[in-house]
């Protein structure tokens, strides 16, 4: 949908993985072993992983100022199950927190976002205001406004939208 450049560094998994529905075509790349492959997911982890997308879509939404499209299991408690690890980098005595064991998805995308909240960009991380859209971009605006995914394509909809209604 979006012609932005991705996430920065963690943040493009999160991105990548609210992306792999697209609403207005109603197309799921975790129907395919290839939309799959990327998340290490297998079929008997979809229905979480649907369950994760969801609940990180509802969130980014509310980073952009908008309601959730629909209930979902709040994301705190789903994370709430993800076992993380802290890393002591022994060459330079840094910490940062790392997925446990395989690196199942939600340690990997809990990980994301605790460096995310870390680095200040968590909330940057946004889902496009378009009912039919609700992708998720990475908001690169000076003040962090931003509102779509694409100002050509979902912000010029809507605000053709605005203008016909006058």
């Amino acid at each position: 949908m979006s012609e932005r450049v991705p996430a920065p560094g963690d943040l493009a998994l999160i991105e990548a993985l609210v992306n792999t529905l697209d609403i207005e075509t109603d197309t799921d790349e975790l129907d395919t072993a290839a939309g799959r492959a990327p998340f290490g997911l297998t079929e008997p982890e979809l229905p979480a992983a649907r369950e994760l997308r969801e609940s990180l879509r509802a969130t980014l939404l509310a980073h952009a100022g908008h309601p959730a499209h629909r209930e979902t299991t709040p994301l705190g408690e789903l994370l709430s199950r993800a076992p993380l690890l802290i890393a002591i980098d022994p060459a330079d005595g840094t910490a940062s927190l790392r997925p446990a064991a395989e690196a199942p998805l939600l340690s990997r995308v809990a990980a994301a976002i605790a460096q995310s909240l870390v680095s200040g960009t968590w909330l940057r991380l946004k889902a496009c205001e378009a009912p039919t859209c609700h992708w998720a971009y990475y908001d690169r605006s000076p003040a962090g406004r931003g509102r779509w995914c694409s100002m050509a394509v979902c912000g010029a909809r809507a605000k053709m939208r605005r203008y016909r209604a006058k």
